[in-house]
């Protein structure tokens, strides 16, 4: 697990191949992720947008950038959490993923920038 605390929101990263959507013959991995995000400020924030940077070992590289995540945007207050599961496709065996968010403090109405750990997707026969 992948964690980091910036702006005061902890955010953590779990990483699961997915055999069952993965077609190795056809250079095709797929993962999934749990992120878990955990508000330690002394005010609410609303999560506006994601963007990821995405390698692949065969070296290339993509970006991918939107509104909210899995389709909301969340409010997280003070002392709680969110959680959700997305998901990576691959070309190769390896990767990894960073990112950031872009927050917003509801009580003075600043955005600011939450960094999301570097984490890396596997294949799990890849660790033998």
């Amino acid at each position: 697990m992948s964690s980091m605390i910036s702006e005061g929101i902890q955010v953590s990263v779990e990483t699961f191949y997915q055999p069952d959507y993965s077609n190795p013959l056809q250079s095709e991995f797929m993962f999934a992720y749990r992120i878990t995000l955990e508000n330690h400020n002394a005010f609410p924030v609303k999560l506006h947008r994601r963007s990821w940077h995405i390698f692949d070992s065969n070296g290339s590289y993509r970006e991918v950038e939107g509104e909210g995540v899995v389709g909301v945007q969340p409010v997280i207050n003070p002392g709680e959490s969110y959680q959700y599961v997305s998901g990576c496709n691959l070309r190769t065996e390896m990767g990894k993923m960073k990112g950031e968010y872009q927050m917003e403090n509801l009580h003075s109405k600043r955005f600011f920038n939450v960094s999301i750990p570097e984490f890396e997707m596997i294949v799990p026969l890849k660790y033998n």
